[in-house]
């Protein structure tokens, strides 16, 4: 049986942020100002046609999931990756700290800034529709933060975690991490998180502080054929 998480942007689309879907039964897609991801209901025909009519001509999106991705004909792969899905192997507690604050659309400039240069994955200034950001400040700017990304009934995606080059090795990605962990296990949902397979470090960061490999993911970023 598959698990909610195999495709986890087309059941994010399906429940928890189907008011922000576009498509149909089929296909669906966030808006490409929120984040470039899509997902087809399923690999039979009628659906990867419906995926395939998603993009605009000069527009990219990024598919996610465990198995092997079916790509549309009209559709040329741009790119493509091998990641991992780790989920929290218990629930976190809840943390306080005075640093961390929440973040709001007041941040949403300096947000987009501080992940351009530290590069967590697809992020823009829209980020904060997909759900919650927590930063710390230092010297009057943003140089820390993290946040929940995709969102399914009974799970959140752990997202955004960057540090300024500056402000690292002092242990805030740690602190922000335990932090939105803890505020998910709050709401009664399951932590979880992808990487890149390639990332040793991060995947050996995240083994230590509570999640566990779930399953390897593909990632594919495609286009209309010209």
């Amino acid at each position: 049986m598959r698990h909610i998480l195999d495709r986890p942007i087309w059941s994010a689309l399906d429940t928890a942020h189907a008011s922000l879907a576009e498509g149909n039964e089929r296909a669906r897609r966030y808006p490409p100002s929120i984040v470039p991801f899509a997902a087809s209901a399923d690999d039979t025909p009628e659906s990867l046609e419906a995926l395939e009519n998603l993009p605009e001509a000069d527009e990219t999106m990024l598919l996610v999931e465990a198995g092997p991705i079916a790509v549309p004909r009209g559709l040329a792969a741009v790119s493509e990756a091998l990641a991992v899905q780790m989920i929290a192997e218990r629930p976190h507690e809840r943390i306080t700290d005075s640093r961390i604050q929440p973040l709001s659309e007041v941040d949403a400039a300096e947000m987009l800034a501080l992940a351009t240069l530290t590069k967590p994955g697809p992020f823009t200034r829209r980020a904060q529709s997909l759900g919650t950001f927590w930063g710390i400040k230092a010297e009057g700017r943003l140089i820390a933060m993290a946040g929940q990304r995709l969102r399914q009934t009974g799970f959140a995606e752990l997202s955004g975690l960057c540090t300024h080059p500056q402000f690292q090795r002092r242990g805030l990605g740690t602190l922000l991490f335990l932090f939105v962990a803890g505020e998910i296990a709050a709401r009664g949902e399951t932590a979880y998180l992808h990487a890149y397979a390639n990332n040793t470090p991060a995947i050996g960061l995240y083994r230590s502080l509570g999640f566990r490999l779930r399953s390897d993911m593909n990632l594919r970023v495609v286009k209309r054929r010209a």
